[in-house]
């Protein structure tokens, strides 16, 4: 089954992204899951103000570009993986390097 591994950062932590101790741990952890064979997918995400938000406003639409109200976390990024089960895919995701201020969710992938 593939699971999204969902990772939420705090600003902080996007600070830090160019620190190679902070990097170092995210190059490892993806190539653990490389050498692990179960990475189908995945990628880092610039900062939030670097993003634009488009809702929908009855028949119109709405764009909004960053920065946006500072949350807690953002999304930094997300692995996609393919495990047998959830208690695997949790296993995974108890190994991501986030900082205290981070957290991870873990989605199983919606069958089409």
């Amino acid at each position: 089954m593939e699971y999204a591994i969902l990772v939420r950062e705090s600003s902080e932590d996007f600070a830090r992204r160019n620190d190679p101790e902070y990097k170092n741990g995210w190059v490892a952890y993806t190539q653990a899951l490389i050498q692990a064979g179960i990475m189908t997918g995945g990628a880092g995400l610039t900062a939030p103000e670097t993003g634009t938000i488009v809702r929908r406003r009855g028949d119109d639409h709405e764009v909004q570009d960053g920065p946006f109200p500072e949350g807690k976390e953002q999304l930094g990024g997300f692995y996609l993986i393919e495990v047998p089960d959830l208690d695997t895919a949790l296993e995974w995701a108890t190994r991501v390097p986030i900082s205290r201020q981070g957290s991870v969710e873990v989605r199983p992938r919606l069958a089409m």
